[in-house]
């Protein structure tokens, strides 16, 4: 995306360089500071939701690999696929489930990631 890019940030320092510079030409007036806050404000305001639109995309995509990964295991449980659509009751009841499971490995002495220091 072209608004994450150095030329994006080249930009900006432009933006802000000229800014400056055309301070003495303004006496460094209220108005003169005005333009940069009103500007700097408004572009930060859409950002927040350029940023999560692509937040969005990058978890949607996430999330249908993943899914796809589900799928294509043996073994696996395709229920799943689509977590993201569970109410947070039901992730609930899904994290105990899985709490339960890595209880019991680490019990039966399988859990993988136990501590070999002794």
């Amino acid at each position: 995306m072209m608004l994450g890019s150095a030329w994006a940030f080249a930009g900006a320092v432009l933006v802000i360089c000229i800014w400056i510079l055309t301070g003495p030409t303004f006496h460094f007036s209220d108005t003169w500071q005005l333009i940069i806050n009103t500007a700097t404000t408004v572009i930060t305001f859409l950002m927040v939701f350029l940023i999560q639109n692509t937040q969005n995309r990058d978890a949607k995509a996430m999330h249908l690999k993943l899914d796809e990964v589900i799928r294509a295991l043996k073994g696996a449980r395709n229920q799943l696929v689509d977590l993201e659509d569970l109410s947070d009751e039901e992730l609930k009841k899904l994290e105990e489930q899985f709490q339960r499971l890595r209880k019991k490995a680490e019990h039966d002495g399988t859990h993988t990631h136990k501590s070999r220091a002794g």
